[in-house]
């Protein structure tokens, strides 16, 4: 008789914090869409705070719905300077993103499966990052992404747009999920 074994990973899951772009990591005041480099400002907070979560051993993912790029108002290019831009500054304070998810469509143009609150962009990164849903959470500033959150399986932590991350920072790094 011949005898299979199956592998199983020991490999620890990851933890990570999912993070919503516009009105989370950058100020959004004053404009429906940033695709412009120089309308891009973080929030207050965000470059200590994610230092600080990445020092905890937390993946950083960004989690973006982008509809300008459907509508026509800014190219994926544009977007890509953006991001450039945010993951430059980041660098230069030792803060390096695992990865940026966005859904280039908008609901009055067509539907799609990615676009928040859908958790399928989440859900993406937690199977090709090994994330350990339990030990992970989403900061964004609207309904939508709570709810991606909740249906994706990890925690929710709701802000006011443009307001200083840094108490759910502590939050995250003050709870058992933490170690």
């Amino acid at each position: 008789m011949k005898r299979t074994t199956t592998s199983i990973s020991t490999q620890p899951l990851n933890k990570a914090v999912f993070l919503d772009r516009d009105g989370t990591i950058n100020s959004d005041e004053g404009h429906y869409y940033i695709y412009k480099p120089e309308d891009f400002v973080f929030n207050p907070g965000v470059i200590e705070g994610l230092k600080r979560l990445q020092k905890a051993g937390y993946l950083l993912i960004v989690i973006t719905n982008q509809g300008g790029i459907a509508k026509g108002i800014y190219t994926r290019e544009d977007m890509f300077k953006v991001h450039e831009k945010m993951c430059a500054e980041l660098e230069k304070h030792g803060v390096t993103l695992t990865k940026i998810y966005y859904c280039p469509h908008h609901e009055s143009i067509k539907t799609c499966v990615c676009r928040k609150p859908s958790p399928y962009m989440v859900n993406l990164a937690i199977e090709e990052f090994h994330i350990d849903k339990k030990r992970s959470w989403f900061i964004g500033d609207s309904s939508k992404d709570v709810k991606c959150a909740e249906d994706a399986g990890v925690k929710p932590l709701r802000i006011h747009k443009n307001q200083d991350i840094t108490p759910v920072i502590d939050q995250i790094l003050k709870s058992k999920d933490s170690f």
